[in-house]
């Protein structure tokens, strides 16, 4: 591989800086830096925009890197609100419209990368590219304790994290399973988790993440899959990361997704879990790179999509192994779908 003329900016240019903007009466908070085309990162549930220090600043040595706290996370507000994936959509818009943006490539991580799935569906004519990374909203599976969070006490439970001591021995007893799981995938993503869960006792904090994750997942699982929709993402490029031993959302995901969206490319970290930009910033950085390197940017369309949507799904552009089309079919046939 072709080295890469690493186009350095002053260090201040890529230091990413906390900003903050009203919009509808609420303050949304994120985080930019660099010059140039722009990316947007969108994190997952419970999560904020420090998520992705590991590539924020070095991807702002080519881009302008923009990652903001949805709404309910993080140094946003955290009103009583709705928490859906299509309202995130809407908030990425505002804020991107705020900033005087009008394209982007958009990455999404877990939740967020059915965000991202989601506002590349609104606002096609504003997605230049869509980066998904472990993203949720394939199929309906996902982690169990996730289900489990989603029951109708199962949210409630978090306030128990603001009792004395229990936090901190949850923070304790997942530093000593992280030993025992060592450099494994389950134990790589452990210290994400005790980092998402300390910012959950704060009560507005818990209440955000109950009401976001009762709006894409329930006892059986996710809620709403995007398969039925994918076939649209032949109108711009798309790249799937994930790591090979994501126990929140599995890999098989990620064949999925890559089969039901013609020319996708698809990137498995080996040995990673759901953070893969975290255990490999240095590859996912490269890998993002070269996809924005190697694509053209997406050109809105409205007659193509048109087209699109009046022939709807064909069996023929799903590709893959016979068994990964077929998971593909099957899932949806029966997983609930998005009615947005």
């Amino acid at each position: 591989m072709a080295a890469r003329s690493p186009n350095l900016r002053p260090v201040r240019e890529l230091t990413p800086e906390l900003q903050f903007r009203t919009i509808h009466g609420y303050r949304r908070a994120f985080r930019v830096a660099g010059s140039g085309p722009a990316i947007l990162l969108i994190h997952g549930i419970g999560d904020n925009s420090t998520t992705w220090s590991t590539v924020q600043s070095k991807l702002a040595q080519r881009f302008t890197v923009i990652a903001p706290d949805l709404l309910g996370h993080g140094k946003s507000d955290k009103p009583r609100a709705d928490y859906s994936v299509a309202a995130y959509a809407n908030g990425m818009r505002d804020l991107l419209s705020v900033l005087d943006v009008d394209k982007v490539t958009v990455v999404g991580h877990s939740l967020g990368g059915g965000v991202a799935m989601q506002f590349a569906y609104q606002f096609p004519q504003l997605v230049e590219r869509l980066i998904l990374v472990g993203a949720g909203g394939v199929t309906k599976d996902v982690n169990i304790a996730l289900r489990i969070a989603s029951l109708p006490m199962g949210s409630e439970a978090l306030a128990f994290l603001r009792l004395p001591l229990v936090l901190p021995t949850l923070q304790v007893a997942g530093r000593v399973a992280g030993t025992v799981f060592g450099s494994t995938p389950l134990g790589r993503d452990l210290p994400d988790v005790l980092r998402i869960l300390a910012d959950l006792p704060e009560p507005t904090a818990s209440s955000a993440f109950a009401r976001t994750l009762r709006a894409v997942v329930d006892w059986r699982g996710q809620v709403v899959t995007m398969l039925d929709r994918c076939y649209l993402t032949q109108s711009v490029p798309v790249q799937l990361i994930w790591g090979s031993g994501d126990s929140v959302i599995p890999v098989s995901h990620a064949r999925m997704a890559h089969a039901a969206m013609p020319g996708s490319h698809l990137e498995i970290f080996d040995g990673s879990g759901h953070f893969p930009f975290h255990d490999d910033p240095d590859r996912f950085v490269e890998a993002v790179e070269r996809f924005i390197g190697s694509t053209e940017p997406a050109v809105y369309d409205q007659d193509y999509l048109r087209g699109l949507l009046r022939t709807g799904i064909e069996k023929g552009t799903i590709s893959g192994p016979a068994d990964t089309r077929d998971a593909v079919l099957d899932a949806m046939g029966h997983d609930e779908r998005s009615a947005t």
